[in-house]
Parts: structure tokens; C-alpha cells; sequence
């Protein structure tokens, strides 16, 4: 069986980016059926969000879920498991906000202050928000000019829908979905992610029933920009692996 005769790819992109951000992955993957929805821009949920887009999905779909979009590929595959195949998570964590009981997050007054940020001054948010994606990667420099090609447009008043994703960001907590997450799951993760350590992901391949971790090194928080032909070799294995 051939990559092309695959199950379908669907790519979840993160916060504050649209479904340009997938583009030079799908270049590196021409030959596989993909689709690469807009996150939902209704509800104040991740469980609304995944309701909401689980009945546009193709059948036994591939979810590629990056940062806030991997978030929601765990929530679709637990609360929707017969739409889903596998998952693909980039630059995961189950929850973004660090806790006592949860020290692989960014610190709450941290994000409580970029909720803010984000409400008072939109754009200047956003443009700290893109640079740490870059830290940590080799690759950093040329980072900056792709990502803001592939965010929302943005005017100087905050957007409902990034502000109700960003809300989702801070608030959801996924561990308690974790056994419910029964496919086959492959984490990708940099090892200098600024934004969701990689200890959240390792955490995350000792917690689901059935995850590998592939950790790229010299790599931040956009390994689908900074590492594409990377991602692209372990979607492509991915896709030959037909095991139920």
C-alpha cells in the first residue's frame, strides 16, 4: 500500500494562524488526499469545537493537530473515535497552563497576562506571541516572515474568535481524556519549544494507551515550517502503517 492510497490527512493548525501555515507540508506531501480546515470559530469549548467539526471530516480520518489544533485532534479523537484513525500531534501538551499538579506548562500568571495582553493591545500580543514560536530553533530568523504570512489579518481590536481560542488555550485541560485516546498516536516534538516544553510531550507518550514520540533537535515550536521534510518522512511511514 502506497502513501497516495492512504487514509486521508485533516491538518488542525494552531491559535491565531489560518490553514496557510499547512502549506509547505502539503508540498512535501503531494500525493496524499488532505484537507486542512479553519479551526470553528464558535464556542467557548474544545468539546463545542470538535462537535462542530467532527461531522465535516472524511471517514477514519489522519488528524495532524499542531499546538492548539493538536489540543483538538485529542478532543475529537476521545469525544468522536469511530471519525478518527490516528493522530499526529505537533508541539503537543494536554494542558498549556502550569498547575501543582502539572509543572510542564507556562506559568498561569504568565497566560493571565497574555489574555490581557491580548485584549488591550492585539496585535503587539501577537507579534510576542509568533516570536516565541521561533526560540529554541535553529531556524528562528527565517521563521518570523513565514508565520506572519500565514496568521490571521489583524486589526487594532481583538477578534471574538481568537479571543474565545485563546480562552479555550488557557482552559483546557485534556488529561482526563487521555484513556479515551485508544489510536495509534505519533508526537512531534522540538526540543527547544518555548511555548509547550517537551516535557509535556513526553509526559504525553507515557500517558496514551498507544504514542511514539519523535523529538527533532535544534527545533522550537514550528517544526511544520522549521523541519518540513522532517515531518513529512514521518507522515509519509505514518501513512503505510495500516495496523488497526
Amino acid at each position: 500500500m502506497t502513501a497516495s492510497a492512504g487514509t486521508p490527512l485533516v491538518l488542525l493548525h494552531g491559535w491565531a494562524m489560518t490553514p496557510a501555515v499547512w502549506t509547505p507540508l502539503r508540498g512535501a506531501l503531494k500525493g496524499i488526499e488532505i484537507h486542512a480546515p479553519a479551526l470553528p470559530g464558535n464556542g467557548t469549548t474544545l468539546a463545542a469545537w470538535a462537535d462542530a467539526l467532527a461531522p465535516t471530516l472524511p471517514p477514519r480520518a489522519h488528524l495532524v493537530g499542531w499546538s492548539l489544533g493538536a489540543m483538538l485532534a485529542l478532543e475529537l479523537a476521545a469525544l468522536h473515535p469511530t471519525r478518527v484513525s490516528r493522530l499526529t500531534l505537533i508541539a503537543a501538551t494536554p494542558r498549556f497552563v502550569a498547575a501543582p499538579d502539572w509543572p510542564h506548562g507556562l506559568d498561569a500568571a504568565t497566560v493571565a497576562a497574555f489574555v490581557a495582553g491580548y485584549a488591550n493591545d492585539p496585535r503587539a500580543t501577537l507579534r510576542r506571541f509568533l516570536a516565541l514560536q521561533t526560540l529554541g530553533d535553529a531556524a528562528g530568523r527565517r521563521l518570523t516572515p513565514r508565520l506572519e504570512a500565514a496568521s490571521v489579518p489583524h486589526a487594532d481590536a481583538p477578534l471574538p474568535a481568537l479571543a474565545a481560542g485563546l480562552k479555550i488555550l488557557a482552559d483546557a485541560d485534556l488529561r482526563p481524556r487521555l484513556a479515551a485516546v485508544t489510536q495509534p498516536v505519533r508526537l512531534i516534538h522540538g526540543d527547544g519549544d518555548a511555548l509547550m516544553p517537551l516535557a509535556a510531550a513526553r509526559w504525553l507518550a507515557d500517558a496514551l494507551p498507544r504514542a511514539a514520540l519523535t523529538v527533532l533537535e535544534r527545533c522550537g515550536h514550528a517544526p511544520l515550517l522549521s523541519r518540513t521534510a522532517d515531518c513529512a518522512a514521518v507522515l509519509r511511514t505514518d501513512a503505510q502503517d495500516v495496523r488497526p
